[in-house]
């Protein structure tokens, strides 16, 4: 690529700074909490944005029973499409979802308010800004009269707190779409080529209730979770000698984050429920570490053998790992990152899991890379007082503008 396109291309992204703040500003505004995961609305205001910038958006509405199966409300998933030319396709993800904004926040959650180059709001940095970044990107190419081999494609969705199931699935699985390569949400200062899996169990213990008075006469179900929890915990330690290769990710890990059960103070406990999270490694097989807690469980019960235990799966999550073709995406965007931010950026991992490994397990090479800081830590993401600093936000779109020229072949036009 020339470095007249590469100027053209910054001067573009550049011109156009405060319509991009904007854009972000109005949909932090727009609320999207999942849950409860009502996002149609919001998904409808972007379209209505995006159609302002000249952009053809498709939309696609998931059927309500499968909304509903996900546990949300309603989705419906925006797709803008641009061919150049002949060539491979190039997908940019993003999601519109966010947590809940939760206590602790000295700024509106929802005012995307701008202090010291900074805006402050739920959604800012996860994943809204890459809305931004990828849709100013894309226009910054159709301004700047080159000539490309291929096709980029917009796909914004919003479910990845739930999983991405009728997201980025839901578009590859009917057919919607089938890009060659995808780039979704992440950070500006590393390119994301592998993270954890996650696999959520609900574990239910079943005892049999009675009167305090009579503790005998019941089967306690508290005890026998007890018992349960202490195993688990006890064969987590094995975790700390399970090492990944990949840069940015340790070891496995496992936490109990839930547990309710029984009746009142003065009755046995009949039913005890926990739910644990286990987040796997590139390295490890998801099927075997299901099998392993399961082997861990019902030696822990086997001390009660008058209690039941059932264990359900609630999500299993694979994990991320570089496919072949990545590298056709890893170079650019490492060596696009390095100039415009002047510092270097390499390719690693991450613990967290996102809805791009619903790209990744259709085949498709993947990578993470947007607009944000060198860490979740730093955007106070999922946190009171999420912030983006908005000169990474400018630069993150200039360097997915310029990767994807020198991915799809820039010319002259």
């Amino acid at each position: 690529m020339s470095e007249d396109i590469r100027r053209r291309i910054h001067e573009l992204v550049a011109s156009r700074f405060a319509e991009q703040t904007a854009f972000l500003a109005e949909l932090v505004r727009c609320p999207s909490d999942n849950p409860p995961g009502d996002c149609a609305a919001f998904a409808e205001r972007a379209a209505a944005l995006l159609e302002g910038f000249g952009f053809v958006v498709e939309r696609h509405p998931v059927p309500a029973a499968e909304v509903q199966a996900t546990g949300m409300v309603s989705v419906t998933n925006l797709v803008v499409r641009h061919r150049f030319g002949d060539g491979p396709t190039v997908a940019l993800n993003a999601h519109g979802d966010v947590v809940p904004p939760g206590s602790g926040w000295t700024k509106a959650p929802y005012g995307a308010a701008i202090s010291d180059g900074m805006m402050y709001g739920r959604g800012v940095a996860v994943s809204k800004s890459d809305f931004s970044t990828y849709a100013f990107a894309l226009l910054a190419l159709r301004q700047a009269g080159v000539r490309l081999s291929g096709a980029v494609e917009l796909h914004f969705t919003c479910d990845e707190e739930a999983g991405g199931a009728i997201g980025p699935k839901f578009l590859l699985d009917r057919g919607i779409s089938r890009p060659d390569y995808a780039i979704a949400a992440g950070f500006s200062y590393g390119v994301v080529t592998a993270h954890n899996g996650c696999l959520h169990l609900e574990i239910e213990i079943t005892g049999k209730q009675a009167h305090a008075a009579m503790p005998e006469s019941g089967i306690d179900a508290l005890q026998a979770a007890t018992t349960v929890l202490a195993s688990l915990y006890r064969h987590r330690q094995s975790y700390a000698l399970r090492h990944s290769r990949t840069d940015g990710i340790a070891t496995p890990t496992l936490v109990i984050g839930l547990i309710h059960g029984g009746i009142n103070t003065n009755v046995v406990p009949d039913k005890v429920m926990m739910r644990l999270d286990r987040r796997i490694i590139p390295e490890e097989d998801a099927a075997a570490a299901e099998r392993e807690i399961a082997e861990v469980v019902g030696a822990a019960m086997a001390a009660h053998p008058q209690a039941r235990h059932a264990m359900r799966r609630i999500l299993l999550a694979r994990p991320l790992a570089p496919a072949v073709g990545t590298e056709r995406l890893i170079d650019p965007l490492v060596r696009n990152a390095s100039r415009v931010f002047g510092v270097p950026v390499k390719p690693h991992g991450v613990p967290l899991y996102t809805d791009a490994r619903h790209y990744a397990a259709a085949g498709i090479p993947t990578v993470l890379y947007g607009a944000g800081p060198r860490s979740i830590g730093e955007a106070n993401a999922h946190g009171a007082d999420e912030r983006l600093r908005l000169e990474d936000l400018v630069k993150a779109t200039e360097v997915v503008a310029t990767s994807l020229l020198d991915l799809l072949g820039a010319g002259e036009g």
